[in-house]
């Protein structure tokens, strides 16, 4: 059997890991970076570019280059957010046959699983480079609150990469993992993680080496691109009021705008103010016209309240169900890189009442949790036992569309549950499941 990697496959970036003598050790990619864009352009020729050289054409290519398609994976084209995403995207977001969200490039229609296949494939050639050996095994993350056809969905990314999952791990477990491993005296987690794309809190408690998931909940449609577009919104609506000119209807100044906002936004989290330049972005009347504008990190958070209040209710449905209050929490976990920003880690504060751990990288923690589960899988690991729980309700559609649970939200898993049903009608000859 080859060796079995980890692989965060993350909204805005990725990242792999493998075991090396009881260790999580994050692989280097070919650009030396230890994390890699989760991007994917088609250039003229129709070739495929994955990653850095992606994210480097963002701007010369703005209709071909896919970013953020983990938010699609799984999902319907005509659901709300979807069409809210779909406004501040250079690319083109197109119906399937069945309803799924798929991406259009150059009238070739492109699903989200073989996008993602394309960047779990990267992953994997670059864990073959630095292993010398041939990959066919990995576990991979995905946001604790996914449901079970997202989850199908990146398996299938999987399979089309080439890769046998042997694992579908959640994040936030996967954090804990790594954590707990070099952290191995009892005590009870909160691993709050909030990445490109989703928003997962999970509560665990290690005790003996058995890591128990006791709740976990969440946002799948809360993430940095959330962030992002509040700043492309506040740059764009300004612009407008003072030219006239709506820059979110051109690709290519929507893609700058992006780029800029992405950078401003990581800025602020060390700096109070930041500087927007962004020259020759539109032509007017009496030739080109430049943006330049500061955006001080106070204005920033106040534009974001919103998002910021969305992460109190998870948080607290996640504690009730665990049967625990904030003073029980040991230790908060911050995973994902939007927790570096100060506001974000004040609301962190502010819902558990004490300072977050700043032990460990938010960038690189997941896949390494992700290496981990693979050492635990092949019988590298013996001292470490993993309880998860599912995250959603499952059941069966019953009469009136109605679902009958059987197996209800944040159950230990594995488990088992029996439901007896009956027909609703006389004389019935079929029943539908």
């Amino acid at each position: 059997m080859g060796r079995v990697i980890g692989i965060d496959l993350g909204t805005t970036n990725s990242c792999v890991a493998v075991l090396e003598g009881g260790e999580a050790t994050v692989i280097h990619n070919q650009e030396g970076g230890r994390t890699t864009p989760s991007m994917v352009s088609w250039n003229a020729d129709g070739d495929v570019v994955v990653g850095a050289a992606s994210k480097r054409q963002m701007v010369t290519n703005p209709t071909r280059t896919v970013f953020g398609a983990k938010r699609l994976i799984g999902r319907k084209a005509g659901e709300r957010d979807i069409q809210d995403i779909q406004q501040r995207l250079p690319y083109t977001i197109v119906p399937a046959k069945n309803g799924d969200a798929w991406v259009d490039i150059a009238g070739t229609a492109r699903s989200p699983q073989e996008i993602s296949a394309h960047v779990l494939a990267k992953m994997k050639r670059v864990a073959e480079d630095y292993l010398g050996e041939t990959v066919s095994e990995a576990v991979v993350t995905v946001p604790a609150y996914f449901d079970d056809v997202q989850r199908q969905a990146t398996k299938d990314a999987g399979a089309i990469a080439g890769l046998t999952i042997r694992a579908i791990l959640n994040e936030p477990t996967a954090a804990a993992l790594a954590y707990g491993a070099q952290h191995q005296h009892n005590q009870r987690l909160a691993v709050f993680d909030l990445g490109g794309g989703t928003f997962d809190i999970s509560i665990l408690a290690i005790e003996n080496g058995v890591f128990e998931v006791l709740a976990t909940h969440g946002d799948t449609t809360l993430g940095g691109d959330d962030f992002d577009r509040v700043i492309i919104d506040l740059l764009a609506e300004d612009f407008q009021a003072e030219h006239g000119i709506n820059l979110r209807a051109d690709s290519v100044a929507l893609q700058r705008l992006k780029e800029a906002g992405e950078r401003a936004k990581i800025e602020l989290s060390s700096a109070m103010t930041t500087d927007v330049n962004l020259p020759f972005i539109a032509a007017g009347p009496t030739g080109p016209i430049h943006l330049m504008r500061e955006i001080e990190r106070g204005q920033l958070e106040r534009a974001c309240k919103r998002l910021l209040d969305r992460l109190d209710a998870p948080c607290q449905k996640a504690l009730s169900d665990a049967h625990c209050t904030p003073q029980d929490i040991d230790q908060i976990l911050l995973v994902g890189g939007m927790t570096r920003m100060p506001a974000v880690q004040e609301r962190a504060v502010s819902i558990f009442g004490k300072q977050p751990s700043k032990g460990v990288n938010p960038d690189e923690i997941v896949a390494m949790g992700a290496a981990v589960h693979s050492g635990i899988m092949g019988g590298e690991l013996q001292e470490v036992v993993l309880l998860d729980v599912t995250p959603h309700n499952m059941g069966v559609k019953v009469a009136g569309d109605k679902m009958s649970v059987v197996i209800s939200a944040n159950t230990s898993i594995p488990t088992r549950a029996k439901k007896v049903f009956a027909t609703t009608e006389d004389n019935q000859t079929f029943v539908a499941i």
